[in-house]
């Protein structure tokens, strides 16, 4: 329901120490795990003392009861919250009129293959640690519901795609029970808004069983998630959503708490890894406890783990500084926000088009390299360079590669590469071929068609995830970026450079909004301004800064006219960066507020709950491992302390002075001798 402005101030409210009595009452609401009370300790001549079953309040699966006097808050089956009131074309649930999607994809979301990379050095753990945690706490209900499908112009001059179907298929989200008709349309968040580790484990009791073994641990076969045959019946295995290659294979899909976690190998193993920790905890906790008493120990300890990671490595690394943790405050509604989940947490420009993968000499056999040669995958084994690089496309629905390459060297490789900056720019691998794989007729070797670049004739649709982002967001009823701006604390801006910080927003002389010219990097620049030869490597390197031929502000201006019509998702997308940090102003607020909520709301939040102290005590067992540690403890593969930065690249030769500030474009702007640059793909070759 639309909530108020008194309740939506509620929802962000922090009492802090005036909660203290309050916080010390809940703390001793407890629950024995053994369903038995707690006992004194047990002895007698020549009987050994007995400890008393470990006495401490669980989490539930899905979310409810975690605050006590608002027991559905967070919980799974609830509607997202809004901050903002929602925005529908009649106030009810019709959706916005706005340019076409792809029109606005082929103009701003289209990156030509050129890699421009993090300015801060954050590895590829930055965008996979994020859908990590995004699938911990939200997912829309995908029941499919009315068809919205964007239709797709072939004569469009800045398309190089071909679509057999005409349109870019996209679905409503359906409306929330009671929601749609006389009030405006909501949306359920189908998991837990809390970050308790339920991509893990789940958040109902039939996935939960299915996934567990009645001593405690997760079922993991030969060190690796189970597949949907792995209980004997693939039919009575918990939905998993399918997507590339496992649409025609659905047994190959590997189970896990989460619905997506077939994704891609680099999420894939992230899932793994952490099943392998609860693992690792259960083997450390002595048989006097049952097996039920090791899963709900391990459990509180992994979700632990993950806040723990989230607010000391992840959110520091990518800039986001939160006000000092004031204690569990049982007002603050830890509710994932629309806001939040339709537009703040996309950050879909951050993920590259392939992994590239280091391994050690030695490390696979002949018949080995062969075989990844056969699937698609690039090898390079040289005396200089012993490197695998996997196309997105062929990781996508790929869990079977996991095992081939290994976890350890993958969970390795994502700390080894340089994320892409987090932008307007979409790798093509997301923005025109996702979760599809080649024609039949393609090329030999299929997935060459992605590697080094998309090659769009072995195609036959389209499918855009930038497309996906803007129509999600008139879908949900997001209101304008202006709006948001507003409801976010932030003034709105008065014109389009002002929105990119640009100094112009007028297309070149004799270029419209459909010359593909404007597209064109006419200069590419390294993390300390400097000009790169975009014939160099460096060019695919080391570059932070494109400076187009048209500035970005020009083309917003060009699709939308006026600045209070920009959809909120590019709106935000199209913001320069507040220094240190990985987002514009107004991303950088949503994360603030969510994460803040998650964390001030969250009776379980890690610095709050009174069992994990027990837990320490009793049995050695902590939660304050970092993620090198935990992916060398379950592993083996030694890493750096901080997998969330890469090593710097080399520095790129310079050709003119240093140019600093923030480049979107500039129509007098260096020119190549072609009179742009023509990278390959987005692709980071730094290790």
């Amino acid at each position: 329901m639309h909530h108020s402005s008194s309740s939506r101030a509620l929802a962000r409210l922090n009492l802090g120490p005036r909660l203290f009595i309050l916080a010390a009452v809940v703390a001793l609401i407890v629950l024995d795990i053994s369903g038995a009370a707690a006992r004194p300790f047990v002895g007698g001549p020549g009987r050994p003392v007995v400890p008393p079953a470990l006495t401490f309040a669980t989490e539930s699966l899905d979310g409810s009861g975690n605050n006590l006097f608002h027991p559905t808050w967070g919980q799974a089956g609830t509607n997202y919250l809004r901050l903002a009131p929602a925005n529908y074309a009649d106030h009810i649930a019709t959706m916005v009129a706005g340019p076409n999607a792809r029109f606005i994809s082929n103009r701003i979301f289209n990156d030509l293959g050129q890699n421009l990379f993090s300015e801060n050095n954050i590895s590829q753990w930055g965008w996979a640690w994020g859908q990590f945690l995004d699938h911990d706490m939200g997912l829309r209900d995908e029941t499919p519901a009315e068809d919205a499908s964007v239709a797709f112009n072939a004569s469009d001059p800045l398309e190089s795609y071909s679509n057999e179907t005409g349109s870019i298929a996209f679905n409503r989200t359906p409306a929330a029970p009671g929601t749609g008709v006389t009030t405006p349309r909501q949306q359920v968040n189908t998991l837990s808004s809390y970050l308790d580790a339920s991509n893990v484990y789940g958040v109902t009791g039939a996935r939960a069983t299915w996934l567990r073994n009645p001593d405690g641990t997760l079922m993991l076969p030969d060190n690796y998630l189970p597949k949907v045959g792995a209980r004997g019946n693939a039919a009575t295995a918990p939905a998993m959503d399918l997507m590339g290659q496992l649409a025609g294979n659905p047994n190959d899909a590997v189970v896990a708490g989460d619905v997506r976690a077939n994704e891609n190998l680099g999420l894939t193993a992230i899932q793994t890894l952490f099943a392998r920790e609860h693992n690792r905890i259960v083997a450390s906790l002595p048989n006097t406890l049952t097996g039920d008493q090791k899963y709900q120990i391990a459990r509180q300890v992994v979700g632990a783990e993950v806040q723990y990671i989230t607010y000391n490595e992840f959110l520091p690394a990518l800039g986001v500084k939160l006000a000092p943790y004031r204690g569990y405050n049982p007002f603050v509604n830890a509710g994932i926000s629309n806001e939040f989940a339709t537009v703040g947490f996309r950050a879909h420009s951050m993920v590259h088009g392939d992994f590239d993968v280091d391994f050690e000499p030695g490390q696979y056999s002949d018949a080995q390299l062969a075989a990844f040669t056969a699937e698609g995958v690039s090898v390079s084994n040289t005396p200089d360079e012993h490197s695998l690089t996997i196309p997105l496309g062929l990781a996508f629905g790929n869990p079977d590669l996991l095992p081939q390459v290994g976890l350890g060297t993958m969970l390795a490789a994502l700390g080894n590469e340089h994320q892409y900056k987090n932008d307007e720019q979409i790798d093509n691998e997301l923005r025109s071929v996702l979760f599809e794989i080649p024609k039949p007729d393609a090329p030999p070797g299929s997935f060459n068609c992605q590697d080094p670049n998309v090659e769009p004739n072995c195609f036959t649709d389209v499918s855009d995830l930038g497309v996906d982002d803007v129509m999600r967001g008139r879908d949900h009823g997001m209101p304008s970026y202006n709006a948001m701006r507003v409801e976010f604390g932030l003034a709105p801006k008065t014109s389009f450079t002002a929105i990119t910080g640009e100094s112009t927003d007028k297309l070149p002389a004799g270029l419209t909004i459909n010359s593909p010219q404007i597209l064109d990097f006419t200069k590419l620049l390294d993390s300390n301004g400097n000009v790169i030869d975009p014939t160099s490597p460096a060019a695919q390197d080391s570059a932070v800064t494109g400076v187009r031929r048209a500035t970005l502000a020009a083309r917003l201006k060009a699709i939308y006219g006026n600045v209070n019509n920009v959809d909120a998702f590019v709106g935000m997308v199209s913001e320069p960066h507040v220094p240190g940090t990985e987002f514009g102003q107004l991303q950088l607020a949503i994360w603030k507020d969510q994460f803040t909520r998650l964390r001030d709301g969250d009776r379980f939040f890690y610095q709050n709950d009174p069992a994990l102290q027990l837990i320490a005590l009793r049995y050695g067992v902590t939660f304050r491992h970092s993620l090198a540690d935990i992916i060398t403890l379950n592993t083996g593969t030694p890493v750096g302390p901080d997998v969330f930065h890469a090593p710097p690249p080399a520095p790129a030769p310079a050709v003119v002075t240093p140019d600093s500030g923030h480049h979107h474009g500039d129509p007098g702007g260096f020119s190549t001798p072609a009179d742009s640059t023509q990278p390959g793909r987005r692709r980071d070759t730094q290790h």
